[in-house]
């Protein structure tokens, strides 16, 4: 009777739902949407959480800094501190650093709302950093996917944005001693420093307008752009194939993965949580950023073994590491050097190289094809090793930019360490460059190895003649697929100086330059097997198992298997 009376309210509901979903696909033609969401496919490897990681952080920087927002004051107007924190009792202060306190000791939950901030920002930048890492070794960058690498360098340079805007508002000793630094640093600029620097500030350093400014750059510009950015990165990855790791049957026209709905869409709502979970437990485990320790900024005081967060360490290390006698006076004017060299100069080449890299190395492969295939760093031997240099040089300068909690640490000689470092920074470097690149033309060589003649067993045989063999056990086509399906790349070849008529051509010096970055990108190499060498060693493998079958039948006593 139940039965009976259930099934005509389940049919009239299934009717009810199909006839809205489709009343609305009339409408939106969101089922062609849908269906296209359901079969895009992933491939399943954990490197490309990293991009969700920076996501998810980002969502939990956005719920936190809602609540935030209910709290702080973006008022550079003094005060005289009144509140819960008995140390700072009648202290004079900004608004917005006695907001930033009463955040933190008085509003239920405050404290660990503000860690959950400062904590995400953190690992939103750590994971974009780390994911575009990982998409430079493997050559994620390359076509069609120059214009989502450049979308993805500008979402670093906005999640470094606002991370420092975040990090100055409180108005504490250590956030105004680091806008002082920046200051400095806009001011060494020629010409237009002085000009920017009060624009900035409303006048003079510190002004009183800059937090404000600040504040609204923080929670409406940079967080509106860096949203857009997202959807337009998401957006170019589902217009292009997904890239993959190479693999039997994954090529560059084909994606070998698992459907988005509801595979993926399952793992991304759990991941969701999980990395949610891991930075509220950092945060209220881990204090970060206890402003009352430092006081309201003031100008006077410059707290000893404190630094940046590590975004903006590498730019405190330049600044150290820089010999403060590179100043010229032209004019009446003094250039900084000592400040524009490794606080402008040097950021904004190394940025700037690093957004159109994709289009350098494009250049100097002349490769036009796309390439969905990632590659294996050792397949990239000088890519790998420009990017190992590149970390390299970026850990001496946050070490420089510690060097005073380095040389109490240790007991060392603040001078004598940045004199070493000195010298470091441009030594380490190269040498990491060249060690890398000699380790992965090393890993290539084992590789050709082991497709040809497989994996060593430790098996020895003497035969009956008395010749010893070692018996290698044959690679899966998986593994040999890893180690021969990669780009072959070779040197462009440079034409004749002169032409039939014994003229020199025209754009030969241009000609010979793109040869030489040519050179330097694939002169050093390692052929992968080819399909005859790869016979030839099948068929010698062959031979020795027929010899061994041969001698296994004799019950002769020089025939011994050790």
């Amino acid at each position: 009777m139940t039965d009976v009376n259930t099934a005509p309210s389940d049919s009239r509901l299934n009717r009810a739902a199909g006839a809205t979903a489709n009343y609305v696909d009339e409408r939106t033609s969101i089922g062609a949407f849908v269906k296209f969401m359901a079969r895009k496919l992933f491939p399943d490897h954990w490197s490309f959480m990293l991009g969700e990681i920076a996501l998810y952080s980002f969502v939990v920087l956005l719920l936190s800094g809602v609540i935030l927002t209910a709290f702080f004051v973006p008022s550079m107007d003094l005060v005289h501190y009144e509140g819960d924190f008995p140390q700072l009792q009648g202290t004079e202060m900004s608004r917005a650093f006695e907001s930033t306190v009463h955040m933190s000791f008085e509003v239920p939950g405050g404290l660990l709302m503000r860690q959950i901030h400062h904590w995400a920002a953190l690992i939103f930048t750590a994971s974009i950093v780390t994911h575009m890492a990982r998409i430079f070794f493997t050559g994620a960058f390359r076509k069609p996917r120059e214009l989502n690498w450049l979308v993805g360098f500008t979402l670093m340079i906005l999640s470094l944005a606002a991370g420092f805007t975040g990090y100055s508002l409180p108005d504490d000793v250590l956030s105004g001693n680091g806008l002082r630094i920046i200051d400095g640093v806009i001011k060494s600029i020629p010409v237009l420093g002085t000009y920017i620097s009060y624009g900035l500030f409303g006048g003079e350093f510190p002004g009183e307008v800059l937090i404000p400014r600040m504040f609204t750059a923080h929670i409406l510009l940079i967080p509106g752009l860096i949203l857009g950015l997202i959807a337009l990165h998401l957006f170019l990855i589902f217009l292009h194939k997904h890239t993959q790791y190479p693999g039997g049957g994954r090529t560059d026209k084909n994606v070998v993965g698992l459907p988005l709905f509801p595979v993926y869409t399952a793992k991304a709502g759990g991941f969701f949580f999980v990395v949610f979970g891991v930075i509220t437990l950092l945060s209220a485990t881990i204090q970060i950023n206890p402003v009352w320790n430092y006081g309201p900024y003031d100008p006077s005081p410059v707290s000893a073994g404190t630094q940046p967060d590590w975004y903006m360490l590498f730019i405190d290390g330049g600044l150290r590491i820089m010999p403060g006698m590179f100043e010229v006076v032209i004019g009446g004017y003094t250039l900084a050097l000592n400040v524009l060299i490794p606080a402008v100069i040097l950021p904004g080449v190394f940025f700037g190289v690093l957004a159109l890299y994709p289009w350098i190395e494009g250049w100097a492969t002349g490769d036009r094809g796309e390439k969905h295939v990632l590659d294996r760093p050792r397949n990239a031997p000088t890519r790998t090793a420009l990017g190992v240099a590149i970390i390299t040089f970026y850990v001496v300068l946050v070490l420089e930019g510690s060097n005073d909690i380095v040389a109490t640490l240790f007991r060392l000689s603040i001078n004598d360490l940045t004199i070493m470092f000195r010298i470091v920074v441009m030594v380490l470097p190269i040498l990491a460059f060249i060690v890398t690149k000699r380790i992965a033309i090393g890993l290539q060589r084992k590789d050709r190895e082991l497709v040809l003649h497989g994996h060593e067993t430790g098996r020895i045989v003497r035969f009956d003649n008395g010749e010893y063999i070692e018996v290698h056990e044959p690679l899966t086509e998986q593994e040999r697929w890893v180690r021969v399906s990669y780009h072959n790349l070779k040197p462009r070849e440079l034409a004749p100086e002169l032409n039939d008529r014994g003229v020199r051509r025209k754009g030969y010096r241009w000609d010979r330059f793109k040869a030489a970055w040519s050179r330097f990108y694939f002169e050093d190499r390692v052929e992968p097997v080819t399909p005859a060498e790869f016979k030839a060693a099948q068929d010698h493998h062959a031979h020795q198992v027929e010899r061994m079958a041969a001698s296994a039948k004799t019950d002769e006593p020089t025939a011994a298997e050790h």
